[in-house]
């Protein structure tokens, strides 16, 4: 019988008092969202969970929204399989506005948490994110205002009900105004610090500055630059415009050039960031763990990375 794995090293994440490694499971994909992702069943899901809690990544990400809670419900019963959440993991999710109406209320902001306690079946959540503000019927400045959203969040900390409170959105600028907020330990960014797409930067070096944890989700855009743009064409989960698939089609070329998959040139473009405390992808299968693991251990020429910079 084969070792288990031995653990990836983790390292602090900003100044939240937890320790992560360099990899996250998205846990996204594992609701089963087909629009969005692909058809997961439950027995799927419960199977990549259980690789994950076997394995060497110790950083489990996940949100009230996804599934509508079907993310976190799994998540529960999987932990319920190994009594509890493993010792030594970190498992994050997100505070969500109400999907019907749009409401991000402090009171939505409390029902939310209360509800991701119940379907984890744990009794704190470490890091609580902010999820999606972009989308909720509050202005920034209601979000934000005495007895909003985050500051239940700040009163679910004072009660010990949450550890540290993230901010994981989508525009860069909206993510910039809440980080220079002083209000959040860590920030998400999905999509946009990628081998095509950069525009995140701005905000890596802003959580730099101000000492706030960032993670980076979604470093193959949704999953072009895992599987190239022939086996799938959609970018950020939308069908990519030609543009785009030519100069992922050149960077897999290039790669392919050097004997590289392109996911691991893609994977390893986030995780060679120091700016990046840790990059979350979402697996949908159990032998994904696995996989993911060698991609961030498989050698990547300078050269290679120049002939990327250029394309």
């Amino acid at each position: 019988m084969m070792p288990p794995p031995a653990p990836l090293a983790a390292r602090p994440l900003g100044r939240t008092g937890l320790s992560v490694t360099p990899l996250c499971i998205g846990c996204a994909p594992l609701a089963s969202m087909p629009d969005t992702f692909y058809p997961v069943s439950e027995a799927q899901a419960l199977d990549a969970l259980r690789a994950v809690f076997a394995g060497p990544i110790s950083f489990l990400d996940t949100a009230a929204a996804y599934g509508d809670g079907e993310s976190e419900r799994r998540i529960g019963l999987a932990m319920a399989e190994v009594g509890g959440l493993p010792p030594g993991f970190v498992l994050a999710t997100k505070a969500d506005r109400d999907l019907d109406s749009g409401d991000f209320s402090g009171d939505q902001t409390r029902r939310s948490v209360e509800r991701s306690l119940r379907l984890l079946g744990v009794e704190r959540l470490q890091l609580v994110h902010l999820h999606d503000p972009e989308y909720a019927g509050q202005r920034f400045e209601e979000i934000m205002a005495p007895g909003g959203a985050v500051d239940v969040l700040r009163q679910l900390k004072s009660e010990g009900l949450i550890g540290a409170i993230g901010i994981a959105a989508g525009p860069i600028d909206m993510m910039m105004r809440y980080v220079g907020t002083g209000a959040f330990d860590v920030a998400l960014t999905h999509n946009r610090y990628t081998l095509v797409d950069r525009s995140a930067e701005p905000l890596l070096d802003l959580a730099a500055a101000r000492g706030v944890a960032l993670l980076n989700a979604a470093p193959y855009g949704g999953g072009m630059l895992a599987k190239g743009p022939d086996a799938w064409g959609k970018y950020m989960y939308r069908e990519a415009p030609p543009e785009l698939v030519d100069r992922v089609r050149r960077m897999d070329a290039a790669c392919a050039g050097h004997g590289v998959p392109l996911a691991a040139a893609a994977l390893q473009l986030s995780l060679r960031d120091p700016r990046i405390a840790s990059t979350i992808v979402g697996i949908t299968r159990a032998e994904r763990v696995a996989q993911m693991v060698e991609l961030a251990s498989l050698s990547v020429p300078d050269v290679l990375w120049a002939e990327l910079a250029a394309i």
